[in-house]
């Protein structure tokens, strides 16, 4: 079963952290990652830059709309998706109990429905 490990805290800018602190939740993520590709259930990682560099679209009744920023300001940011192949809710519960944010930010632990992979749309159950 695929789930999404997303990642919601608040940038480090917001909340006073430095670059030179950055280096050991950096070190601790790389840790995180090899530890998920080793078991064999990693199937990607993206961590997101600053929500400041976001461009937000839509699309309502045939009007184009684009503006700079998140589509909503609040205070903990979408910041990284973890997906993950694993046999089953316990299973990502407990790589995200890992998952070195869970210390300073919240991580929604999502089943994927669907997934594009080799030219189609695959479903997961």
């Amino acid at each position: 079963m695929r789930y999404a490990l997303l990642l919601n805290n608040p940038e480090p800018t917001d909340v006073g952290i430095t670059e030179e602190d950055m280096e050991p939740a950096r070190a601790a993520f790389d840790a995180y990652a090899k530890s998920l590709e080793e078991a064999g259930v990693l199937l990607s990682v993206d961590i997101l830059q600053p929500v400041a560099s976001s461009t937000t679209l839509t699309l309502r009744n045939g009007s184009l709309q684009i503006q700079d920023g998140p589509f909503a300001d609040t205070k903990e940011k979408l910041n990284g998706v973890f997906v993950l192949d694993v046999p089953d809710l316990d299973a990502a519960l407990a790589w995200a109990e890992k998952c070195p944010a869970a210390q300073y930010g919240v991580i929604e632990i999502r089943p994927s429905a669907l997934f594009f992979a080799d030219g189609q749309w695959q479903s997961t159950s």
